[in-house]
């Protein structure tokens, strides 16, 4: 079986290196791996294949960013290249971005299966881009890979037939269970930021509900700032974020107490994350990894795809709008909360393996 994996931005990264990982174990399993080059920047690119044993793309598009229609088309012109240059049994595509669509799509045209990894997430927000790529890309798929049973709720409520849906866990718990110790040995990040453990927030912000905004994007700035002032924070910028700073006009200093750094590699965020007393994130994958460590996180989102955190008492909801004292003052009084951990909707740190045998199953 010669399977065509579609991935372009960091999050499929780290997903795909579980699941290439996996597949390198079954023999009959042959993967052409496709880098679209949605995230080019080196720090959000070359960094991950490096860390994380991804095999080197057999075909890197180098698409880079645009407007979305646009991204998108011309991924889906270069995809469709790749597919009629070679006979593919199945396209794997992860996630919610514009490479996932246009891999979809791609696929669907020429007629080959499309298997989606982290199929059913719904925020219920069509005016979020990624919920329209997550919905569309679950219907076009064959065989559609949910991480959780709301996941697998989602689909059935959208009349998507029973027999193409297999709940198998998240990937990115494989992911963060592999790696953790391989982070602890290698990192310094800690030492070079000079962070004590558990003395810290960690912040994240890229989703374009924020930074294509400028009201709630300058609400956010002002909020990390009012929690910098009890306790450090640090914020990995990411390039969107930075643009549209630029862009709005909007002062983002840092501080001896706010300190503003470039994009880290997938082992320096593991122990970001892990030895963080708060994260405050717009990005579902640190949602989860927040779960993965135990660490309590506040989403600056008005909803959330990973509901099952929020019902766990891990997560809470801070919308980018309000007052930014009022909204630090809600953000600091989660620091300590202990949500539920008697209930694990992730799986058992296996779903690579639970997805390969699903494929080897269909294909048979």
């Amino acid at each position: 079986m010669k399977c065509l994996t579609i991935v372009g931005a960091r999050p499929q990264f780290i997903k795909a290196a579980s699941i290439s990982r996996a597949l390198l174990e079954v023999p009959e399993m042959e993967e052409y791996l496709v880098h679209t080059g949605q995230h080019y920047d080196p720090s959000m690119s070359d960094i991950f294949f490096a860390e994380l044993d991804i095999p080197k793309p057999d075909r890197n598009l180098g698409i880079g960013s645009g407007l979305h229609g646009l991204q998108t088309g011309r991924m889906l012109a270069a995809l469709e290249d790749v597919l009629l240059q070679h006979p593919f049994d199945a396209v794997i595509v992860y996630g919610d971005t514009n490479s996932t669509l246009a891999g979809a799509l791609a696929a669907t045209k020429r007629h080959v299966p499309v298997i989606h990894i982290e199929a059913g997430l719904r925020s219920f927000n069509r005016q979020m881009p990624e919920e329209i790529n997550r919905v569309l890309t679950d219907h076009a798929s064959d065989l559609l890979m949910a991480p959780t049973q709301l996941a697998v709720d989602n689909l059935r409520h959208e009349g998507i037939a029973p027999d193409k849906i297999h709940r198998v866990g998240d990937v990115m718990y494989d992911v963060a269970l592999y790696y953790a110790e391989k982070a602890e040995q290698q990192s310094q990040i800690l030492n070079h930021l000079n962070l004590q453990a558990k003395q810290f927030i960690l912040a994240t912000i890229h989703r374009a509900e924020n930074t294509d905004h400028p009201e709630r994007l300058a609400t956010i700035v002002a909020f990390l700032s009012e929690l910098s002032r009890n306790i450090p924070v640090v914020l990995p910028l990411h390039p969107r974020t930075r643009q549209a700073l630029q862009i709005h006009n909007i002062e983002l200093a840092p501080t001896a107490s706010f300190q503003i750094i470039e994009p880290v590699g997938y082992l320096d965020m593991i122990m970001l994350e892990k030895n963080a007393c708060l994260i405050a994130t717009d990005s579902g994958g640190v949602q989860k990894e927040a779960f993965f460590y135990q660490v309590p996180c506040v989403t600056l989102r008005d909803e959330t795809e990973w509901q099952e955190l929020v019902d766990l008492g891990w997560n809470t909801l801070i919308t980018a709008q309000g007052v930014p004292s009022d909204l630090a003052q809600t953000a600091l009084k989660f620091i300590g909360t202990s949500g539920t951990l008697g209930q694990y909707p992730y799986g058992n740190g296996k779903s690579a393996h639970h997805i390969v045998n699903v494929l080897t199953n269909a294909f048979a």
